[in-house]
């Protein structure tokens, strides 16, 4: 016998990565997403013409009839719009979609709230499947519990409960799987760059290094010179870096422009952690 699904009626509060990925999965899943908000006209419109959505940038504008509100936002301007977006919604259910925040910073303003954090990488340009993403849910209620459940069992295979605290350790492990293993990405391309090499000669590389996590655990997968601090290749490394330094494109004036002694640093401190980590797991 099929199970009955019961599709939603959606407001989605943002039309960045995550929204515009989100949102794809929603309608392809049979919900219908009503509106889309975004602090800008031209963005809400791009994602709401997408979606077969009503655009909007103003918050007083945002519907009061829907099944559910996805917040979608940066953290920083969550608790910022929190109180208009809850006015006179106050008895819809409400969720986020970050790693880090609390349940909770809906509490204030809202009878039902939750969390619909999916663990994944978005990008605007690359819509993914939702069916392999873990999505962390939680919710005030059992009543809201279940209602988050079926709409994110509706796009993943994948769905979990998991409580705010336990969450912000999962988001911080993702930041070192995930943003932290680009950054390495990003310096590859710029050490290659310092001769002219392009950086599709790492592809099969990368992609044998992350095929390997699945049938060994990190540690047993680690290997090149520092896991056996070899010092020979690891000096000639950092005299490669420190002799030839490769530059970023930053403006002098950005807080963020990073000095050519900091790949040599950070290569130095990276191989570092990678042997101490392999004394700590003398089975490796």
């Amino acid at each position: 016998m099929t199970q009955h699904r019961h599709f939603m009626k959606i407001t989605l509060i943002g039309a960045g990565n995550l929204a515009t990925n989100l949102g794809m999965a929603l309608v392809k899943a049979g919900h219908s997403i009503s509106q889309v908000y975004s602090r800008t006209m031209t963005s809400a419109e791009m994602l709401a013409n997408q979606l077969g959505a009503q655009p909007t940038n103003d918050i007083d504008s945002v519907n009061n009839n829907a099944d559910i509100y996805i917040v979608a936002l940066k953290d920083s301007v969550v608790a910022t719009l929190l109180p208009s977006l809850a006015k006179g919604r106050e008895e819809r259910l409400f969720v986020h979609t970050a790693g880090s925040l609390p349940a909770e910073i809906f509490k204030p303003y809202l009878q039902r709230y939750g969390v619909f954090y999916p663990m994944q990488t978005f990008s605007k340009s690359r819509i993914v499947d939702f069916k392999q993403i873990p999505c962390f849910i939680e919710a005030d209620s059992p009543a809201s519990l279940a209602c988050i459940r079926q709409l994110a069992a509706s796009l993943s295979d994948k769905v979990m409960e998991l409580d705010s605290e336990k969450r912000r350790y999962v988001h911080l492990a993702a930041v070192f799987a995930c943003n932290f293993s680009n950054l390495c990405y990003h310096l590859a391309d710029k050490v290659l760059e310092m001769e002219n090499i392009p950086f599709d000669v790492m592809l099969p590389l990368i992609d044998e290094t992350a095929r390997k996590v699945h049938e060994m655990s990190p540690a047993e997968a680690q290997t090149g010179p520092a896991i056996r601090y070899d010092r020979n290749v690891i000096n000639a490394h950092l005299a490669l870096l420190k002799n030839n330094a490769p530059h970023t494109t930053q403006p002098e004036s950005s807080p963020l422009t990073c000095h050519p002694s900091s790949f040599a640093e950070f290569y130095q401190m990276a191989s570092d952690i990678i042997h101490q980590l392999a004394l700590a797991n003398p089975s490796k």
